[in-house]
């Protein structure tokens, strides 16, 4: 064995102990998003599974994108500030929802709840303004695109109507508490590297979100999350309307 790597130049040898170490990294990192994908959907499903502390039907029945960073944690960058990776999805011209955009959020005017630990944040993406400063691959919340905490509970009504005025509501969860925050001044940006690691090359926001890109089999727990809030809700509303026709028919 020995007189086997005896014939073998050093450099070859070196060169491929690093591609060895190159490929590990890779699927590393590929394994990274998927469960960052994974974990967003279950922040949905958790979320979304407690009736009065969720998210509002009328909030997921209009919403034009969701954003899921699942534990943002707090960094230490000049005077600290907090950082996550998440995914987002936007609705499409048919109605269908986007493959997922990886994306990054970055912010130092506002603290995490509950003592600084880890919490996981939603965004809600209410109108078409909105959403066009999201396909534009960078936006500071408050600045470019007008950001309030978002109301709580699957039935919020007037409230809701306020809320919805402003272009992305926020949300987030603590230690199993589940509620509207404030993030004006977090800068949310398209994470390019994850973007190339999941398609395989680079591709803009602008073309994930508007659905021109085919979503990879890592997206499918996480749209079947957002389809399955974002449409329950109209499906509720019309059998509501149904049993209200049958009662007055009565």
């Amino acid at each position: 064995m020995k007189r086997v790597f005896s014939t073998v130049p050093k450099c070859l040898l070196v060169l491929g102990i690093l591609a060895g170490v190159s490929w590990s990294a890779d699927d590393k990192e590929q394994s990274d998003i998927a469960k960052r994908i994974d974990a967003s959907a279950k922040v949905l499903d958790e979320i979304m599974a407690v009736k009065d502390k969720a998210i509002p039907d009328k909030v997921m029945k209009n919403a034009k994108c969701i954003a899921v960073i699942p534990s943002m944690i707090k960094i230490a960058v000049g005077f600290g500030g907090n950082h996550g990776k998440g995914v987002a999805t936007c609705r499409t011209e048919n109605g269908s929802w986007s493959a997922p955009a990886p994306i990054s959020i970055t912010g130092g005017s506002w603290g995490l709840q509950l003592g600084g630990q880890a919490i996981d944040l939603v965004m809600v993406v209410t109108n078409q303004q909105g959403m066009e400063h999201l396909l534009s691959s960078k936006f500071k919340l408050g600045a470019d695109a007008s950001a309030a905490a978002g109301p709580v509970g699957r039935d919020a009504g007037a409230d809701t109507d306020i809320k919805m005025k402003a272009e992305v509501l926020t949300y987030s969860r603590a230690r199993g508490l589940f509620a509207g925050i404030d993030l004006n001044g977090a800068v949310v940006t398209q994470d390019k590297d994850e973007t190339h690691l999941l398609y395989s090359k680079f591709v803009p926001f602008s073309e994930i979100l508007s659905g021109k890109v085919r979503p990879p089999d890592v997206a499918r727990p996480f749209l079947a999350a957002v389809r399955k809030y974002s449409e329950q809700t109209s499906e509720s509303g019309q059998n509501k309307t149904v049993n209200a026709t049958e009662t007055a028919a009565k």
